[in-house]
């Protein structure tokens, strides 16, 4: 019996990694995320909104320091012009302005009852960046000439805005280590969605080879010397392998980025990627676990239809679960050890991504992570022992739809 499934799984294997599929996947992926995620840093670090706006307002002070934020601000390279005072037709004229697209909208800012009030318009409803940009600069403009009207001094004035370097440190194990939270933001994060894609893909591809072998009637042939039990263990150890080399190449590319980082012009240096052992350790396992459980039910799906184009319909089972994940990603990242954090992450089909996820980037308590083993572990048991039932009848049944009652009645057969 060992040595059918040991059969099975070695066929499963050598057919798909030879593939030249194989090969782009495990190249692709890691690039693309990697390449994907940093543009996204070098972008957000040099992207600043470069509108050419109208400040208009009845406090020439109050224009001309908010001019000065935009124009040489950190966050910011607008073109700013000043009008100030305003007159009775200067409404009129900056509205035409920005219609004929001569500036990209106008701030006005009136003075009620001793607040500033600002209003942007704009052509576009969407333009976020600078919005925030002004926002940002109009704050700080604020405070500086509140102060300025106070007597402070401005050598003391630009030394309290000047931006505050803040260093990061992370208690593990009851010691404090210096940390880089970019570093472990963006190492746990790019982990996670391999993790997200290996565990799709490899799960979705248990159901698809069933569907070729069952629609090819190989099944029939094969059933003559191996038991149905024996085929879906040596398929699910198969494809299992594929996924556990897949991440073997990715975790080395992993441990070169930690090595090498990622050098850029970035202006304040290189970005660094940095993985450490237990989130390798942790990766690994739960990659195990989470393919074990998907591939489970994929296994099912797989011996239920009759045809690739069923597979479609039921793809929501395997995808909407992991789905789940991503929407929770948010909050999860934000307070990794909230109650709603540690609720999420036990359960089993959220479990292998969310605490992962949560071991990645926080010190979640040690009973949290061996009650997600255990009630995943059992979860898993519980899935494989319904597949190996639906299993042993689906597969040689044709032409009839996965209804309930009918899936009930193999549960019965088997």
């Amino acid at each position: 019996m060992p040595n059918n499934i040991f059969l099975i799984a070695k066929r499963e294997y050598l057919e798909r990694v030879r593939t030249k599929s194989f090969l782009v996947t495990t190249m692709l992926i890691p690039l693309l995320m990697g390449g994907g995620i940093l543009f996204s840093v070098v972008k957000s670090r040099h992207s600043k909104a470069a509108s050419h706006i109208a400040v208009v307002a009845a406090d020439t002070d109050l224009a001309l320091a908010l001019q000065d934020e935009l124009e040489h601000g950190k966050d910011s390279a607008m073109q700013v012009d000043v009008i100030s005072p305003p007159t009775g037709n200067t409404r009129q004229a900056v509205v035409d302005e920005t219609a004929e697209k001569q500036i990209d909208g106008f701030l006005w800012i009136d003075v009620d009852k001793g607040k500033p009030k600002a209003t942007y318009t704009s052509m576009s409803n969407a333009d976020i960046s600078t919005m925030q940009s002004i926002e940002s600069a109009l704050r700080r403009a604020i405070v500086r000439e509140g102060m300025q009207r106070k007597g402070v001094d401005a050598g003391e004035i630009k030394l309290m805005m000047a931006p505050v370097d803040l260093e990061t440190e992370t208690i593990r194990n009851g010691e404090i280590s210096k940390s880089d939270t970019m570093t472990a933001f963006f190492g746990a994060y790019v982990l996670f969605f391999l993790m997200y894609m290996a565990v799709m893909l490899h799960g979705m591809n248990v159901a698809r080879s069933i569907i070729e072998e069952k629609t090819s009637r190989v099944f029939e042939v094969m059933l003559a010397t191996v038991q149905p039990q024996e085929m879906m263990a040596g398929k699910l150890l198969g494809v299992g392998s594929v996924g556990l080399t897949q991440i073997g190449i990715w975790v080395l590319a992993a441990l070169g980025l930690s090595a090498a980082p990622m050098a850029s012009a970035v202006g304040a240096g290189a970005i660094h990627i940095s993985f450490s052992a237990g989130q390798i350790i942790a990766f690994i396992g739960y990659f195990v676990m989470g393919f074990l459980l998907y591939s489970g039910m994929a296994a099912a799906i797989g011996a239920m239809v009759n045809s690739e184009q069923e597979l479609q319909q039921f793809n929501m089972v395997i995808a909407l679960p992991m789905a789940v994940c991503m929407f929770v990603l948010v909050p999860v990242i934000s307070n990794p050890n909230s109650p709603f954090s540690r609720i999420i992450s036990l359960i089993p089909t959220c479990t292998p991504l969310i605490m992962y996820l949560r071991i990645a980037i926080s010190n979640p308590p040690w009973y949290d992570i061996a009650a997600s083993v255990v009630i995943l572990l059992a979860t898993i048991y519980g899935v494989l022992w319904l597949t190996a039932r639906i299993y042993r009848v689906g597969i040689l049944m044709y032409g009839k739809r996965p209804t309930l009652p009918e899936i009930l009645k193999w549960l019965k057969y088997s």
